[in-house]
């Protein structure tokens, strides 16, 4: 079993610890945070660390990293602290449940969460760093690119193309052969029917484009 930490002690990281646990090849052997962030010692009995002391407790040459957090902030949190561990040296495990159907050819990256009841289709390719919460289709031919974040029930039908940093809402559809653009948020519900633009809100049935404002002031 290779030994694996966890960057984050909130829910999601929880989360991740279960899943990881119980449904993985991986040892989770700790938690990390910025010091200031620090409200417990140990979680689930583990330890939990300084994020400033990483290295000297966690060596990138024996253990795997995972970021255990959400899509906070458009998920720029997540992707700073992604970029900071790699500029370390540290690797990275993903997960995809084992009930998860996912076709052999797809390509999956590093650092990426991939919940239960997800159909991944052929000829997919999803980025790295990127979270698929439970129940997501994935059409064939799809593009996921780095830093995204689905929720549940999305469908993304075939020839799609994601933007890096993307958040797709609950039970949103994307049409065949869409391109979100990066940093794009599509509300939960909403039907995407044409290209997005970079880092708009999309609402509605069809979805329509919110009016002057950007998705970084969306408050996720």
């Amino acid at each position: 079993m290779s030994k694996l930490f966890i960057v984050g002690a909130g829910e999601f990281a929880q989360i991740a610890y279960e899943y990881f646990t119980h449904d993985s090849e991986h040892e989770v052997v700790g938690f990390c945070v910025n010091r200031e962030y620090i409200k417990e010692t140990t979680l689930f009995g583990l330890p939990v660390t300084a994020l400033e002391e990483v290295e000297q407790k966690y060596p990138a040459s024996e253990f795997l990293a995972f970021i255990g957090i959400p899509a906070s902030d458009m998920n720029r949190l997540r992707m700073r602290l992604y970029l900071e561990m790699k500029q370390l040296g540290f690797r990275f495990a993903s997960y995809v449940s084992s009930r998860a159907f996912t076709w052999h050819n797809a390509v999956i990256g590093e650092n990426t969460f991939i919940f239960e009841n997800n159909v991944i289709q052929p000829f997919t390719r999803i980025g790295n760093n990127c979270i698929l919460w439970s129940g997501n289709h994935i059409g064939h031919r799809t593009v996921i690119h780095d830093h995204c974040f689905l929720t549940s029930h999305v469908v993304v039908s075939g020839y799609c193309d994601i933007g890096s940093g993307s958040f797709l809402g609950v039970n949103s559809t994307l049409n065949d052969n869409i391109k979100i653009g990066t940093h794009c948020l599509v509300g939960s519900g909403s039907l995407i029917v044409k290209d997005t633009e970079a880092e708009r809100i999309y609402v509605g049935n069809p979805a329509r484009a919110v009016p002057g404002k950007s998705s970084f002031e969306a408050g996720i």
